[in-house]
C-alpha cells in the first residue's frame, strides 16, 4: 500500500520556482534545504500532516555530482522547458516497505537510493541515469524513517490539496501501472485530447480559494 507523499515542481532556478508558486498560489514558500549528493536545493509547502509540495532546482553553489541528478534535472531538453516556465514535473508516494513495493511495480523505477537533507535521511527510488519513469507521470517511491512525517514540522500556511489529476493519452495502461504499486487511489486519471500531451495538475486550496498548479 502507498500514499501520496509529495508533489514536485521543477524549476530552472530556485528563485524562479518560488516566484512561479507565489504567482499561482499567492504563497511564499519557506526554504527547505540542500541535497549535497545530487547538487540540488528546494523550498517546501505543507499541504497536510503527511503531504507537501516541493520546488526543486539545481544548486549552482554546490559541486556537480559524479552521476546524473535526480528528477532529470541534467536533461538539456527539460532545462530548456524550465527556462520558459517551471512545471509540476512528477510526484512521490510513500510506503513502509519500499523493497517489496519496488519489486511489485510493473514499470522500472530505477534503484532504491539513500538520501539526506540536513539531519533527515530517507530511501527513494530514481534511475541511475536520472531519467524519470513515464516522463514523470509514474511516481517515485519513498520510505521515511519511523516517527513523525517531515510535513508535520513545516509551517502551516493554510494550504491543502483539493484534487490531484493526471491527463493521460493512455489512461487504462497508466492506471494499471499505478495499481501495481497501489498508487491508483492517489490520483484522478482522465483521457487526454488528441493534441494534448500527458501531464499533471494539482488543485490546491489556499486561504484565497482553490488555485491550479500545472
Amino acid at each position: 500500500m502507498t500514499e501520496l507523499d509529495h508533489l514536485t515542481i521543477a524549476a530552472h532556478t530556485l528563485d524562479q520556482g518560488v516566484a512561479y508558486v507565489r504567482d499561482r498560489l499567492g504563497i511564499a514558500l519557506p526554504y527547505g534545504g540542500e541535497h549535497p549528493r545530487m547538487g540540488t536545493h528546494n523550498h517546501l509547502l505543507r499541504l497536510g500532516e503527511s503531504l507537501f509540495l516541493e520546488v526543486i532546482a539545481i544548486n549552482p553553489a554546490a559541486p556537480a555530482p559524479s552521476r546524473p541528478r535526480w528528477f532529470q534535472l541534467d536533461d538539456p531538453v527539460l532545462q530548456a522547458q524550465l527556462m520558459r516556465s517551471p512545471k509540476l514535473l512528477t510526484w512521490v508516494v510513500r510506503t513502509d516497505d519500499i523493497a517489496s513495493t519496488f519489486l511489485a511495480s510493473s514499470v522500472q523505477l530505477g534503484a532504491i537510493e539513500s538520501m539526506r537533507r540536513g539531519d533527515l535521511q530517507w530511501l527513494i527510488t530514481f534511475a541511475t541515469d536520472g531519467i524519470l519513469p513515464e516522463q514523470g507521470l509514474m511516481p517515485s517511491l519513498i520510505q521515511w524513517p519511523a516517527g513523525p512525517h517531515p510535513a508535520g514540522g513545516m509551517v502551516d500556511l493554510g494550504c491543502s490539496l483539493e484534487r490531484y489529476e493526471a491527463v493521460h493519452r493512455e489512461p487504462a495502461r497508466y492506471r494499471q501501472a499505478l495499481a501495481s504499486i497501489g498508487a491508483d487511489r492517489s490520483i484522478h486519471v482522465r483521457q487526454a485530447g488528441p493534441d494534448i500531451e500527458s501531464h499533471l495538475l494539482a488543485h490546491i486550496r489556499t486561504p484565497d480559494g482553490v488555485k491550479l498548479i500545472t
